[in-house]
C-alpha cells in the first residue's frame, strides 16, 4: 500500500493514452450548450438514482437514516473509500452527487461497482453489555468515528490512506498510528467493531443480483450502480442522430 500511495506520475503509455481519450471524450460530450445540458441532466439522473437506492425504503426494507458506515468500490480498483455519518439520509444522498462530498469528484459514480452501507446501531444488542455502556458514554457520534477508524485500518482504502497537501502533492496517512478521537475510542468497542467488520465483509462479497440493483440484509444494504447504466441507442438497434445521443 505504501508503494501505491507514494508513486509519482504514471510512466505508462497505455495509461497516458487512456487519459488523452478521457479528455477527448469529454470534449465531444461538452461540444456545445445543448450537449452540456444533456450531459448535466444525464449525470444527475444517474446520481439521483444511486442516491435513491442508497437511502429509500425498498421491498421489505426500511429507509436508511441515522448513523451508518459506508464504503465505495470501483470497477477495477476495488474498495476506494470508507466513511461514516450520523445522517445517512443526507450524506448518502449527496455521496454520488458530490455537492458537499469529494468522492464523486475523483471517482465518478458511473464507475462505482458497489456501495456497502452498514446500519451499525442495529448491531448493538449483540455487543457485550460493557461495550453497550461504553457506546452510551461516548455517544453515537464518537462511536461512529471509532468504527470508521477500525474499518479503515482493516481494509486500507486508498482514498483514506493519504491526504492532500497545499503544496499540490499527497502525504501518506498511517491510520494504524492515528490519535484521532475515533482511534482513541476504538479500543473500547472491539467486539462491536468485529461485528461491524463481519457485516461489512458479508455485503462486500454479495454477488450482484439479476434484476434489482440493491440487496438488503438485517443490518445494511449493498447497491450496485453499474446495474443502472442505460443502454445506448446503438445497443437498442436504433441509429443515433448526428451530434446527439450521449
Amino acid at each position: 500500500m505504501t508503494d501505491l500511495l507514494e508513486h509519482g506520475p504514471v510512466d505508462d503509455p497505455a495509461y497516458e493514452d487512456a487519459y488523452r481519450t478521457w479528455r477527448s471524450s469529454l470534449t465531444t460530450l461538452l461540444a456545445d450548450a445543448a450537449l452540456l445540458a444533456q450531459w448535466q441532466e444525464r449525470r444527475y439522473r444517474f446520481a439521483h438514482r444511486v442516491a435513491a437506492l442508497l437511502t429509500s425504503a425498498g421491498e421489505g426494507g426500511s429507509a436508511v437514516i441515522g448513523p451508518v458506515l459506508y464504503g465505495v468500490f470501483a470497477s477495477g480498483a476495488g474498495l476506494c473509500y470508507v466513511g461514516q455519518t450520523q445522517e445517512a439520509e443526507r450524506r448518502l444522498r449527496d455521496l454520488p452527487v458530490g455537492e458537499s462530498h469529494h468522492l464523486a469528484n475523483t471517482v465518478p459514480p458511473e464507475v462505482w461497482e458497489r456501495v456497502v452501507v452498514i446500519r451499525w446501531p442495529l448491531l448493538l444488542p449483540a455487543a457485550p453489555e460493557a461495550e453497550q455502556a461504553a457506546v452510551e458514554r461516548m455517544g453515537l457520534d464518537v462511536c461512529g468515528l471509532a468504527l470508521e477508524h477500525t474499518l479503515q485500518v482493516a481494509t486500507a482504502p486508498p482514498l483514506n490512506s493519504r491526504r492532500r497537501r497545499t503544496s499540490g502533492d499527497w502525504q501518506p496517512r498511517d491510520l494504524a498510528r492515528s490519535r484521532s478521537r475515533g482511534a482513541v475510542h476504538a479500543q473500547h468497542i472491539p467486539e462491536l467493531a468485529r461485528l461491524a467488520l463481519g457485516a461489512w465483509q458479508a455485503l462486500a462479497r454479495t454477488e450482484p443480483p439479476t434484476g434489482p440493483a440493491v440487496v438488503d440484509d438485517r443490518v445494511g444494504r449493498v447497491v450496485f450502480p453499474t446495474a443502472l447504466h442505460e443502454p445506448s441507442r446503438d445497443d437498442q438497434g436504433s441509429p443515433r442522430a448526428p451530434g446527439h445521443g450521449i
